[in-house]
């Protein structure tokens, strides 16, 4: 349906969350965030976006921040404009689909303590992942923003787009999000998209999109022609790359025009400048695979996933054979339905790909993510799966046709009862649930006075011995899973029989501290025979350990899973391929292991 539309473009900035997600891993610290906040509350912004997405996991993780603080604090300091979420919908800011109690608590709390407006979105675009949390989102009296995740494919159409936008709008929908997160779209498709989506719906259409492929402020130029009057857009100093076009740029395109955005230029380059030298700070935390590369247009492999299957494939020798997983992923993509390759899709389509390359054979070894997604415990694929490859993974297992968290039992007591007195409140109880292991040891810290941020990049600045420097030393290490490129490029004094170690992760730096001993402490090597016969059990990627499945004297048979091993986030069943009597195990739970090794000896029947 036609609608009238205000001429102004509003724009939400999203300098305090995606912004430096996208660029510096997510380590903007509040105390970098609230000497600029009277600046940015006076800017008249529609929103600010300071929440959500890896902020949540960031916080506990690595700045030992209380996630709900900052929340607070933000909204303390930003009296005046609406605090924007980026929440996954039934996975909340977790890794798993959460019972529905659970969903409708979170953004109740969430609401509570400042958010105004939700952006809920769902990997799959499957809506009916959505319903909990927009249905909450509307019982709190808040802002709900529905999303659709742009992707390009045989099946993400124009129609399907406009049915989905709909049904959100049905679904209680205040707003319409086109959510870009891999920089896919180009200028004409958007303004047709847009055009087509202002036409369908009388709420207002925002635009989101990341400028990894340098077209972006191009894209949003054309959104506000054909009806668009939101977009996201980030201050300079932490603009462009895989983030957002530029706040100043945009504000300067639109001025004395019939899109004004009525913001002051000068204003915002104060704040750009602020954050300008702020960003100097957590300059070590960039990186190359943030840039802008116009390749994603070809392969529509984000950068970060690029850089995770160039580090698996490194660490056995076969980069060469990158372009062959490149040339993979869509063809797995397809194999599953077209999904979106965003968090967790992306993992689980990277993951596979490198497998059916490396193994020599597609679906010879298949992760136990990609059966679980063949099962519909991801949701709904948005295109009907490769039924062979679906077989090959569950064989006749049923596949479950409803919502996934229908499954899901109530937890909230189960949860407040695990954490116990652990919780000061509903909000500590919400971090445990997100992050089980993660948010109890950051509750018990934060009960013994021991929480400890990671230290920002730079050498001690006092120490009784200085720090050696010179050629960094270049290797590759594993790193809870997953294999990077290491400099070293320091080694601190030592204290307490403990020394300091600087070094960089794929250009991230990291201060580890390893026990001091006069001999090199290198990587463990495990002493581990190479497989020769059909009864030792390998497998054909380097990972870590997560159970084993059998004890010496078990019959097995051929296809049995004896063994789970995680890489890439992904776990994947490491079976037996013959008949027979398990002899020998030389692995346990967290073990790291690689290709080739025997993991399991089986005397063969």
């Amino acid at each position: 349906m036609q609608h009238s539309q205000p001429s102004r473009v509003h724009v939400t900035d999203v300098v305090l969350r995606d912004g430096h997600q996208s660029l510096i891993a997510t380590r903007l610290r509040t105390e970098d965030m609230l000497p600029i906040c009277a600046k940015l509350d006076a800017i008249g912004y529609h929103s600010l976006e300071v929440w959500g997405g890896a902020t949540f996991d960031a916080c506990v993780r690595f700045l030992k921040e209380d996630p709900w603080v900052r929340l607070r604090e933000l909204k303390e300091a930003l009296p005046n404009t609406p605090l924007q979420m980026l929440v996954r919908g039934q996975n909340l800011l977790g890794y798993r689909h959460y019972a529905d109690d659970v969903v409708e608590r979170f953004i109740a709390k969430s609401a509570d303590n400042g958010i105004d407006i939700f952006r809920v979105f769902d990997a799959l675009n499957d809506l009916r992942n959505l319903e909990t949390a927009m249905r909450a989102v509307k019982a709190s009296g808040k802002h709900a923003q529905g999303t659709l995740c742009y992707t390009v494919s045989p099946v993400h159409t124009l129609d399907m787009f406009v049915d989905q936008a709909r049904q959100l709008v049905d679904m209680g929908a205040d707003s319409i999000a086109i959510k870009d997160m891999a920089g896919l779209l180009t200028p004409y498709a958007t303004g047709e998209l847009v055009a087509t989506l202002t036409e369908a719906v009388n709420v207002p259409v925002h635009l989101h999109a990341h400028a990894t492929s340098g077209l972006s402020a191009l894209c949003h130029l054309k959104a506000v022609e054909a009806g668009c009057r939101h977009i996201d857009t980030c201050i300079s100093a932490f603009a462009g790359g895989t983030s957002h076009p530029s706040t100043e740029s945009m504000v300067a395109a639109y001025a004395d025009t019939d899109y004004d955005t009525g913001l002051d230029l000068e204003a915002l380059k104060e704040i750009g400048d602020y954050f300008r030298e702020v960003r100097k700070k957590y300059a070590a935390f960039e990186s190359e695979f943030t840039r802008e590369d116009v390749s994603v247009q070809i392969n529509q492999v984000p950068g970060g996933m690029m850089s995770n299957l160039a580090n698996q494939l490194r660490e056995q020798n076969a980069l060469s054979q990158i372009r062959e997983v490149f040339n993979e992923i869509p063809r797995v993509r397809a194999d599953l339905g077209y999904p979106p390759l965003v968090t967790p899709t992306s993992q689980i389509v990277g993951t596979q790909a490198v497998m059916n390359v490396l193994t020599g054979e597609r679906y010879k070894a298949i992760t136990n993510e990609v059966k679980r997604y063949l099962q519909g415990g991801y949701g709904k694929p948005p295109a009907e799966v490769d039924e062979s490859v679906r077989r090959r993974a569950i064989g006749n297992a049923p596949v479950e046709e409803g919502r996934p968290a229908d499954r899901l039992s109530p937890e909230m007591q189960r949860l407040s009862a695990d954490i116990g007195e652990l919780a000061d409140g509903e909000e500590d109880v919400l971090t445990f649930a997100m992050f089980p292991e993660l948010g109890r040891e950051f509750l018990q810290q934060r009960r013994d006075g021991t929480l400890s941020p990671e230290p920002l990049p730079s050498m001690p600045e006092s120490s009784s011995r200085p720090v050696t420097e010179g050629t960094p030393t270049e290797f590759i290490i594993d790193v809870h899973g997953e294999s990077y490129e290491v400099q070293i490029t320091g080694v601190g004094s030592s204290k307490g029989g403990k020394r300091q170690v600087y070094l960089t992760l794929d250009g991230m730096p990291e201060e580890v501290v390893f026990e001091a001993k006069d001999a090199y402490v290198g990587g463990a090597v495990s002493g581990r025979a190479q497989a020769t016969a059909a009864g030792h059990v390998t497998t054909s990627m380097p990972g870590n350990i997560v159970d084993v499945l059998v004890s010496v004297g078990d019959s097995v048979k051929a296809g049995q899973a004896v063994l789970i091993t995680e890489a890439m986030k992904m776990e994947t069943e490491v079976q037996a391929r013959v008949n027979g009597t398990v002899q020998a195990i030389h692995v346990a739970k967290g073990d790291r292991v690689t290709p080739g090794e025997v993991l399991v000896e089986i005397e063969e029947a």
